[in-house]
């Protein structure tokens, strides 16, 4: 038996949620203000039940307000990244497509920039970037159709357009931005971050992001089909169009949702899917939920470090491109053959 599968044999998918929970609980730990793990297990436990205990006011208000925050939108961001990105991989059938290939990304990017200018609430720039993405999604596809040739490839090259197009519209607002005030807070925008997430911020993304995930784990067993190719797919009766646009759909709406709060994170939805196929293989009907753990505990993880190392918090863009682009290249070298 050899080591790949001995690893598919191990119930990894039971051993990844108790790490995450782990590293869920172990999260409240970290950060400026001290909590000893009795004092975090009593304030989850209490205040989830609404129970009256002697626990210092401060306690409640550093888990439940400011790190619980935080902490599901880790999770979620990370989560939402990973199992659009796996989806993606599916239906292009190409190991390079992340989630941003349709300029999900660059449009939420250039629509908080606009909020940010505009001298707007957190709420406010997060809303904009949010519709701004879906826009620039909903521009790809119209171009796409405006074209002749294989729909799949019009979309990916239209995507690559109306990312650069918002790209281009992102700069000029940086190059007329105060260099102050608003210039840096663009700049550490778009690196990614999480520092000001609120309670608000993660309602606002729980509906999007659960419908997304419901849709996709729904019809993952489709995507299989789907990534054997048009013919045989439709072969088997599915209709390969209304697929696509189903999940490109679910996939836009979880893109948007999470860059919208984090900013514009690279690597997890284009890293953590290999990383994934590496313990479950390329059946998405593991694959999806799987990528849904590994991507949040990576995030998590990611945004545990970004917040203690150094005094200043470093943004999330930097450290998970310092950790994807080697271990990408080490695929690259490897030749991993479950990319397809």
């Amino acid at each position: 038996m050899n080591l790949k599968t001995t690893i598919k044999n191990i119930p990894i998918m039971a051993i990844m949620v108790i790490l995450l929970v782990i590293l869920f609980v172990l999260s409240f730990l970290i950060g400026r203000y001290p909590l000893s793990p009795s004092e975090v297990v009593i304030a989850l436990f209490t205040g989830f039940f609404h129970i009256q205990t002697d626990l210092a006011p401060a306690v409640y208000a550093v888990v439940w307000d400011i790190r619980m925050p935080r902490i599901a939108a880790a999770m979620m961001v990370g989560a939402a990244l990973s199992i659009s990105g796996a989806s993606f991989q599916g239906i292009f059938r190409n190991p390079l497509v992340s989630p941003d290939i349709l300029g999900v990304s660059a449009g939420a990017g250039f629509g908080a920039a606009l909020a940010i200018i505009m001298d707007s609430s957190s709420l406010t720039i997060q809303i904009m970037a949010f519709l701004t993405g879906l826009v620039a999604v909903s521009l790809t596809y119209f171009l796409s159709r405006s074209f002749k040739g294989n729909a799949t490839l019009m979309m990916v090259l239209g995507g690559m357009a109306i990312g650069a197009l918002f790209s281009a519209f992102t700069s000029c607002i940086k190059y007329v931005a105060d260099p102050y005030s608003k210039l840096p807070e663009i700049v550490f925008w778009l690196m990614g971050s999480l520092s000001k997430v609120n309670t608000k911020s993660v309602f606002m993304i729980i509906v999007p992001i659960l419908i997304g995930f419901s849709v996709l784990l729904m019809i993952r067993w489709r995507i299989n089909v789907l990534s054997m190719g048009d013919e045989e797919a439709r072969s088997l009766g599915v209709d390969t169009e209304k697929l696509r646009i189903v999940v490109i759909l679910c996939c836009t709406l979880l893109t948007a949702a999470a860059v919208s709060i984090s900013g514009i994170i690279g690597w997890i939805g284009l890293v953590i899917p290999h990383i994934a196929r590496i313990f479950v293989g390329p059946d998405h009907k593991k694959l999806l939920p799987f990528s849904i753990i590994l991507g949040a505990f990576f995030l998590l993880c990611v945004d545990d470090v970004c917040r203690t190392v150094t005094a200043v918090e470093i943004p999330l863009g930097i450290v998970t491109a310092m950790i994807g682009a080697p271990f990408f290249i080490y695929l690259l070298k490897r030749g991993y053959e479950g990319w397809t």
